[in-house]
């Protein structure tokens, strides 16, 4: 029998949560098979199995969450006769997957361990689903008592989409050093077709080549400044926020800038995104004026050290030639991690982005 431990999914992922399992114990699988579909970093992927054989044991159902290198599954491998047939249950994409006995088999064993609880405090943390060394204990020496567990238990755990963004928030929020320019761009001069999601792009990668700096990645103590502009795009969905990231945007046509757009805008919200689409963002885009809003402090997301957003186009009066007159406003907020882009930095950017805007279609 051998142990298939959780991969490594790259991106310097940690964890990753199980969505469902596609074969139980005593199933016969091939190499290649998908075993388990998980979540991480927003996308659902399947894990093959990396050999032929019958599973005897799976560890985790859905809702759990493993690290990487944690036991999967026990696979038997001796003398099992590769038969090419696929046995278990494959999720197909259009209905609901479902999980099979893997959802009742024991919950990872170091899941809590280490911490200071009682037996009945424990029991009550099973029975709630209350994950133990997540819960700050408020007895003596740090143990935790039943009223942690229960503080801990109301309302619902973030799963999914929505516990991946609140780990990228609470991550930003104790590394970046963030700091937010505002400006506000005329745009009267554009044509009543102009998509200004298109025109935002376009600005970003104009003001990438005349000011590199913002358009890099940092680790905390090197920064790498990109040629290429790899943007990562906020999409808001009822799942929660996805932000995909367009290839080499700065090469696209701008038919190919459309279409490949929308394909990740549709791939976002029926979750067919991959770890790629979600990966190697070298600067982000959020429109977020499309709901509402005019300015905003935004959320850099590491290792990235900026983000423009775009407010409410609305409009306003303004002195034009020293006569008020009526123009179209597009009101735009960069924030940026101070401890790698200087203010000077963060303004020629921003000048470049205002430039572009203005000028007519």
């Amino acid at each position: 029998m051998t142990t298939f431990a959780l991969p490594d999914l790259g991106e310097g992922l940690t964890e990753a949560e199980i969505v469902a399992w596609h074969v139980s114990p005593g199933d016969h699988v091939i190499a290649d098979q998908p075993l388990v579909s998980i979540e991480t970093d927003k996308a659902v992927v399947e894990v093959p199995s990396p050999w032929s054989g019958t599973v005897e044991k799976t560890y985790g159902g859905p809702g759990d969450v493993l690290k990487i290198g944690a036991a999967l599954a026990e696979i038997g491998t001796g003398g099992a006769e590769d038969k090419g047939a696929i046995v278990g249950e494959v999720a197909e994409p259009d209905r609901e997957i479902t999980a099979g006995p893997a959802d009742a088999v024991e919950r990872t064993p170091s899941r809590g361990a280490g911490v200071s609880a009682a037996p009945a405090v424990r029991q009550l943390a099973r029975r709630l689903g209350v994950d133990l060394s997540a819960v700050t204990g408020t007895g003596p020496g740090g143990a935790i008592l039943s009223a942690d567990v229960e503080a801990a238990g109301e309302g619902e755990a973030l799963r999914g989409v929505r516990r991946a963004m609140a780990k990228a928030m609470t991550a930003s929020g104790a590394a970046v050093v963030p700091a937010t320019l505002t400006d506000r761009v005329d745009i009267s001069g554009w044509g009543k077709d102009a998509d200004p999601t298109l025109r935002l792009i376009r600005a970003i990668c104009r003001a990438s080549a005349a000011e590199p700096s913002l358009n890099a990645r940092f680790d905390g103590t090197r920064r790498t400044v990109r040629e290429r502009v790899d943007l990562s795009v906020a999409v808001d969905t009822p799942d929660g926020l996805f932000a995909p990231v367009l290839k080499s945007v700065d090469t696209l046509s701008p038919g190919g800038l459309a279409a490949r757009l929308e394909a990740l805008k549709v791939a976002a919200r029926d979750r067919s995104l991959t770890p790629a689409d979600l990966s190697g963002g070298t600067i982000t885009l959020s429109n977020f004026g499309i709901l509402g809003g005019e300015y905003a402090v935004l959320v850099v997301t590491p290792p990235q050290v900026a983000i423009l957003g775009a407010g409410r186009i609305h409009d306003a009066v303004l002195a034009v030639g020293g006569v008020p007159a009526v123009r179209r406003i597009l009101p735009l907020s960069l924030t940026f991690d101070h401890r790698a882009v200087t203010g000077g930095e963060a303004a020629r950017f921003m000048a470049a982005v205002c430039s572009d805007l203005e000028a007519p279609e």
